[in-house]
């Protein structure tokens, strides 16, 4: 099992496929100047289900396609079916906006992915437009509901809480779980390099202490649930609600002592810690060193994962931004 050197099990990997998003969210992506990976560059399906096989074979059991937007990668299909045949693979879920899910949830079902997060910052249709550029709630809930159709479940919404723009629609978000066993995520903002969405995560931050305050005046009080351990969500329920609110609070309340997350870039870098800039390349060992290099790699990957962020230093991400990682 590959525990690193502060004892964490670090037994989960999220894979980016392509840093392409057909939203541009204003704390992730500007609408200007971006410069995107030559498909070339990206790992093909085979080479990505090789990592997943040498990640297996040294403990991993978990895995999360993210993006950029994951839909937009046209091979998607075949990269769930090698992923879902590997044996020991675990979990395969994803991570979307869910806008070209009426299309898709099904085959990806039937694939082999269980189960998808899908991103919605307010069920607000104006506001939804300001915040999520590009994106109208029509469409996405239209993907919500072709997810939950193909049995992609427990649904979980992720909510990125920007002051001015959504935090007053947080309670209205939070209400979905009281008669759907939905899980809705809020997710404090995160810094990341120098420029827009990096102004707009620092100067309209919203404390995930904030946001339950919000919920709880209008809603009632939340009660907390057991998680698990290395769980990233603080999860709760509201009186007589079927899903659950959780919190995410990497700023407030950072839970790096139980992570358990390795992440793979689009382009083949293991990228040791969401908020460090440490990376190592794998796809030079996966192009000529062979499956006993991937995992000599992945492993000194989980050795030298870092202990956590280092934000209340004025230390982040630097070289990447979120829609390059995938969060």
């Amino acid at each position: 099992m590959p525990f690193d050197s502060y004892q964490r099990d670090i037994n989960y990997l999220r894979i980016s496929l392509t840093d392409h998003c057909n939203l541009r969210c204003v704390y992730c992506m500007p609408v200007n100047g971006l410069h995107f990976l030559p498909r070339e560059h990206l790992l093909t399906p085979e080479e990505i289900a090789s990592v997943v096989r040498a990640a297996v074979s040294v403990g991993f059991r978990k895995f999360r396609l993210t993006g950029g937007e994951p839909t937009l990668r046209p091979d998607l299909l075949d990269i769930v079916r090698l992923i879902a045949q590997t044996d020991g693979a675990g979990e395969l879920s994803m991570t979307t906006n869910g806008i070209l899910l009426p299309g898709l949830a099904k085959p990806l079902a039937e694939a082999g992915l269980r189960r998808v997060n899908i991103h919605l910052d307010t069920l607000r249709p104006e506001r939804l437009g300001q915040i999520m550029r590009w994106g109208r709630l029509e469409d996405i809930w239209r993907g919500i509901e072709a997810a939950e159709q193909a049995g992609l479940r427990p649904i979980k919404l992720n909510a990125v809480v920007a002051r001015g723009h959504n935090d007053m629609d947080v309670a209205e978000m939070a209400a979905l779980t009281i008669d759907r066993d939905w899980h809705i995520r809020f997710v404090e903002m995160m810094p990341f390099g120098n420029g827009e969405c990096d102004r707009v995560a620092t100067d309209q931050y919203v404390s995930n202490e904030e946001t339950r305050a919000r919920i709880e005046q209008k809603l009632g009080l939340l009660t907390s649930i057991e998680s698990d351990s290395s769980d990233e969500s603080s999860n709760h329920k509201l009186p007589g609600a079927r899903g659950v609110v959780g919190f995410i609070s990497p700023v407030s309340a950072p839970y790096c002592g139980s992570c358990n997350r390795m992440r793979l870039t689009a382009e083949g870098k293991l990228h040791l810690c969401l908020l460090n800039d440490d990376e190592m390349d794998i796809k030079k060992q996966l192009r000529q060193g062979g499956p006993d290099a991937v995992r000599e790699v992945l492993r000194k990957a989980v050795e030298l994962k870092p202990m956590g962020h280092r934000l209340p230093e004025g230390i982040f991400t630097q070289n990447r931004r979120m829609y390059q990682i995938g969060g």
